[in-house]
């Protein structure tokens, strides 16, 4: 991998190196996006953007985080062409998957600033055991097993999915 710039994420005004996502990461984010496109296009609801697009979660110092996939209602974000730079409002959704070299610690360091931003609910898929971790900000974490359906009452309506599709 010698040559290739790494990812980064700026984190209380410092740059950290991320490793590229592998190819089974990309896979998953992209048939979740798939998902969440086909069902906002005929849901008038808002819209899905994806490829570490970044959010702001914290100014002075400031830290800029890539979300696998973000969900922005329109409430949030008005219809038409989005901004060419990072925006102030942060999503209500934001859907992460779990890296093999990722460690718990670390991702609930980053749930956790997320929802501190005002996420309404961060969602991490771990493809080991193909579960759904939910972090809403006004309760409890829960997991959601294969067979359990992953939605996101008031935020995506009737929006339905069983949770091991988001892996096949």
């Amino acid at each position: 991998m010698t040559g290739l710039p790494p990812w980064t994420e700026l984190v209380r005004g410092r740059i950290v190196a991320m490793p590229p996502p592998k190819p089974r990461h990309g896979e998953i984010s992209m048939k979740v996006g798939h998902l969440l496109s086909r069902f906002l296009d005929d849901h008038d609801l808002g819209r899905v953007v994806s490829n570490d697009s970044g959010v702001i979660t914290r100014r002075d110092p400031d830290t800029v985080r890539g979300a696998d996939l973000a969900y922005y209602s329109y409430a949030r974000v008005p219809k038409g062409p989005l901004p060419s730079e990072y925006m102030a409002v942060v999503p209500e959704i934001i859907i992460e998957v779990r890296s093999p070299d990722d460690r718990w610690k670390d991702l609930i360091a980053k749930v956790t600033e997320y929802l501190q931003a005002g996420v309404r609910v961060v969602c991490v898929l771990d493809p080991g055991p193909r579960s759904a971790h939910l972090f809403p900000d006004d309760g409890p974490p829960s997991v959601l097993g294969p067979d359990d359906e992953l939605t996101f009452p008031g935020l995506l309506g009737d929006f339905r999915v069983a949770v091991r599709r988001l892996f096949e």
